[in-house]
C-alpha cells in the first residue's frame, strides 16, 4: 500500500511529459524543414533534459552513467537493454547525436510521429522479417555515414526487468556490414520506472556503457552472443532496489 504514496507525483510526471512532448515535436516539425535536422534534434535533446529534471524533482528519481569514456567519436551501433521508458529518454542526453531503430506505429501517434520523421529515425515493421532488416541495414549505413550512433533495442520491445528475449539480428548486421563496433548498454531502470506501470519510483538508476566490441570477423550471430552476455552481465551485478515488484520470467524464446 506504501507504494500508492507515489502514485500522485507520478501522475503528475506522466501528464507534464505527455503535454510537453506534444509542444515539442510540434516545434520540432516545424523547424527542420528550415533550420535542418541538428537543429530540431538539439530541440528534443532539450526537451529530455526537462524531462530528466521534472522526474527528478517530481519522483525523486535521477540517475548515473558508469562507462561515458567508452563511447567512441565515430558513429556506432548502441544495443540498449528495453525494460522501461525511460532509456528511450535517457539515450539522447547520454549518447552524441543519433538516429533510432523504432516500430512504425509511433509514427501514427499525432505530432510526436511527425518528430520523430522528421529526425530521420528509422521505422520499421517489426512483422516484415528480411524486408524489415535490410531496411535497418541500408538506412543505418546513412546514418553512420554521417557519424550519427544508431540506437537499437535488440530485443523488439520492452521485456520485464529478470525476462531474457532473443536478440534481433539487424543490428549485428549493420555492425558488421559498416565496419563499426557495437556498444553494449546496460542499466536497471525497469526497476524503477517498470513497463506499463504509472508508478516511477525514488531512487538513482545506473546506467553502464560497455567497452566498443569489434564486428570485424565475426558473424552476427557471435557478436549477439557476445553483447547480450555482457548486457546481460552486466545487469545482475547491478543494484536491485528492496522495494522491486519485478517478477523474473522464464526466457522467451521469438
Amino acid at each position: 500500500m506504501k507504494y500508492l504514496l507515489y502514485f500522485p507525483r507520478s501522475l503528475l510526471f506522466t501528464t507534464l511529459m505527455v503535454l510537453t512532448v506534444f509542444w515539442y515535436s510540434f516545434l520540432i516539425t516545424i523547424l527542420v524543414p528550415f533550420k535542418g535536422r541538428h537543429k530540431g534534434y538539439m530541440l528534443a535533446v532539450s526537451w529530455v533534459r526537462l524531462v530528466m529534471r521534472m522526474l527528478r524533482r517530481l519522483c525523486k528519481l535521477d540517475y548515473r552513467v558508469t562507462g561515458a569514456e567508452n563511447i567512441p567519436k565515430g558513429g556506432a551501433v548502441v544495443y540498449l537493454k528495453h525494460s522501461s521508458a525511460w532509456e528511450t529518454l535517457a539515450e539522447l542526453v547520454v549518447f552524441p547525436e543519433q538516429s533510432w531503430v523504432l516500430k512504425k506505429e509511433i509514427r501514427w501517434i499525432p505530432f510526436v510521429g511527425t518528430g520523430v520523421t522528421a529526425l530521420n529515425a528509422i521505422a520499421i515493421d517489426r512483422g516484415a522479417g528480411r524486408k524489415a532488416v535490410a531496411q535497418v541495414i541500408e538506412q543505418g549505413k546513412q546514418r553512420l555515414a554521417k557519424g550519427y550512433f544508431v540506437m537499437i533495442f535488440p530485443e523488439g520491445t520492452r521485456v520485464p526487468i529478470g525476462t531474457k528475449r532473443r536478440y534481433g539480428a539487424s543490428g549485428a548486421l549493420l555492425a558488421i556490414e559498416a565496419g563499426v563496433p557495437l556498444i553494449p548498454v546496460s542499466h536497471n531502470a525497469g526497476y524503477f520506472w517498470p513497463r506499463r506501470s504509472w508508478i516511477k519510483y525514488p531512487g538513482t538508476i545506473d546506467m553502464v556503457i560497455g567497452e566498443p566490441i569489434s564486428s570485424e570477423g565475426k558473424t552476427p550471430q557471435q557478436l549477439n552472443a557476445e553483447a547480450r552476455a555482457w548486457i546481460e552481465g552486466t545487469l545482475e551485478k547491478l543494484p536491485k532496489p528492496r522495494f522491486s515488484v519485478q517478477k523474473t520470467e522464464p526466457e522467451r524464446q521469438f
